[in-house]
């Protein structure tokens, strides 16, 4: 049975289906739409099997590492023993190191994002908004190796401004938890610009005009107005820093080795054998604490973001 067949051919506008409903025909009779979908479905096929292959394989493979042995000359077992060691001494300080790295650089990022991007949403003058937007995109993909070695030519203990203001006689040290706070946030602050910056967008003069016409103060504006509507986009962009911070290793590694302990260092050292020859399946163990935590980001991060996005409209 065709659409035709479906509604009368003599058959006014008014008589008609609605169109939703003719849509539900349509498809039900195997029409265009239907076609349509069938091929949507085809055409995603292979971006699902890049992502079974590329993220679905490793993750088992590291699901299977974590909960069994690899004694050689002895065939493998199930324990839980990795995932308990992976959660006691040092590597358990390493986790809750890179939490609290995590947790304090994405704040104070959130923090100042936040102020730079509201003075980029309030300026008058668009050559600046396009040079902030810029200057954020390629910043806050620029880390690892590069951004250590800038740093330490400029605040190591050796580096330009160090030397010259002689901040090491103040105490400072570029190679202390601080000082790879300060580093992480050369690329988290022009991260939370781009992302709180379409929501201080979303803010419209109208809601500051009638604040003001009823007698409202700049700080009442946005402590009852503004601050309630961005708070869904400040918390995902919060959440999206913590964990863009959390999964940071190269800038680290080339920075400050062993002297501030973080669980990607640690995960780097037990795979390498630098602590034992057998902590290969303690590392994977870790490696599975760190997906249990950014999982969690993400079920928090989401619906954030679907929340904050109902006021780009």
């Amino acid at each position: 049975m065709s659409t035709v067949d479906l509604v009368a051919p003599d058959a006014t506008e008014d008589d008609r289906p609605p169109r939703r409903l003719r849509s539900v025909l349509r498809r039900a009779a195997g029409g265009p739409s239907g076609r349509r979908l069938g091929e949507g479905h085809l055409a995603v096929a292979p971006l699902l099997l890049f992502v079974a292959v590329g993220f679905g394989v490793p993750a088992v493979a590291m699901a299977y590492g974590a909960f069994t042995t690899n004694t050689p000359g002895t065939p493998g077992t199930y324990t839980a023993g990795n995932l308990t060691a992976s959660l006691q001494g040092g590597y358990l300080t390493a986790l809750l190191g890179s939490v609290k790295l995590s947790a304090v650089s994405a704040l104070i990022a959130t923090v100042v994002g936040l102020l730079l991007a509201q003075a980029v949403a309030t300026s008058r003058f668009r050559a600046l908004r396009h040079a902030v937007l810029s200057a954020s995109g390629v910043l806050a993909n620029f880390g690892g190796v590069p951004l250590a070695f800038a740093f330490i030519a400029t605040l190591g203990n050796a580096g330009v401004l160090t030397t010259r203001l002689h901040l090491d006689d103040a105490g400072w040290s570029l190679y202390t938890f601080w000082g790879l706070n300060l580093v992480y946030l050369y690329f988290l602050v022009p991260l939370m610009v781009l992302s709180v910056l379409p929501s201080l967008d979303g803010l419209r003069r109208q809601w500051r005009e009638a604040a003001q016409n009823n007698g409202a103060t700049l700080w009442k504006y946005w402590r009852y107005v503004a601050l309630p509507v961005l708070a869904p986009s400040l918390l995902g962009g919060f959440v999206l820093l913590f964990g863009t911070a959390f999964a940071a290793y190269a800038t680290a590694a080339a920075m400050v080795g062993a002297s501030v302990p973080l669980i990607t260092l640690q995960i780097a050292n037990a795979l390498n054998g630098n602590v034992s020859a057998d902590a290969g399946n303690v590392a994977l163990a870790m490696s599975l604490d760190m997906v249990v935590i950014a999982s969690l980001v993400m079920v928090v991060y989401l619906p954030l973001q679907r929340r904050s996005a109902r006021w780009l409209v």
